[in-house]
C-alpha cells in the first residue's frame, strides 16, 4: 500500500497558500494580481517587503525579501564585493541588489511539482530563512551601503562564534 500523497493540481496557485499563511497575522498584504502578492513585515531593524510571484508555465514560485536600506554610496563595487562575500556562505537563496530601488534583496525560487507534499510548511520555512538572513545581514548591508565601510571589515563581526550567555 502506497502512502497518501498531497497532490497539487495543475490549476493550483501557491500565491493562495502564501496569502493564507499571512491572513491570520497583522501584516499589510497586497494581492497585486492573481500571481503576485506583497507583504510588509516589521523586522528587527526596519520594515521588509516580502514579494511572491508565481510563474505558471515554469511552475516556479519566486520569493524576494527587500531590505529597506537605500544606498548612499556612489562606488557600487563595494556593494557587489559584499554580495559576493555574503553569498559564499548561503545554502538557500542569495542576496542581490535591486538597482531600480537602490536596495539589497534576498531571493529564492522553488519549482512546484504535482506531488508536492507539505507545501505550506516548505513556504513557511522559506519565509523564515529569508527573514532570518535579512535580519542577520541588515547591520552589515547598512554600514556598507550608507557609510561606505569596506565589506570585509563590515563582515568581521560575523566571524566570531558566540558561546554561552551573558
Amino acid at each position: 500500500m502506497e502512502p497518501a500523497k498531497n497532490y497539487i493540481s495543475e490549476y493550483y496557485n501557491p500565491i493562495d497558500t502564501v496569502e493564507s499563511i499571512f491572513s491570520n497575522q497583522d501584516f499589510e498584504l497586497d494581492r497585486r494580481n492573481l500571481n503576485e502578492v506583497a507583504i510588509e513585515i516589521q523586522g528587527k531593524w526596519n520594515n521588509m517587503l516580502l514579494f511572491f510571484a508565481w510563474e505558471e508555465n515554469m511552475r516556479c514560485l519566486h520569493m524576494s525579501c527587500l531590505m529597506n536600506i537605500e544606498s548612499k554610496i556612489e562606488d557600487r563595487s563595494k556593494i557587489f564585493e559584499l554580495l559576493a562575500l555574503v553569498n559564499e556562505d548561503l545554502w538557500v537563496g542569495h542576496f542581490s541588489y535591486w538597482t531600480e530601488q537602490n536596495m539589497p534583496v534576498f531571493k529564492h525560487s522553488m519549482i512546484v511539482t504535482d506531488t508536492e507534499s507539505e507545501f505550506e510548511g516548505k513556504i513557511s520555512q522559506l519565509i523564515d530563512i529569508a527573514v532570518k538572513e535579512c535580519e542577520r545581514m541588515y547591520p552589515i548591508f547598512n554600514v556598507v551601503l550608507t557609510k561606505g565601510m569596506n565589506p570585509r571589515q563590515a563582515l568581521y563581526p560575523l566571524e566570531f562564534e558566540t558561546i554561552g550567555r551573558a
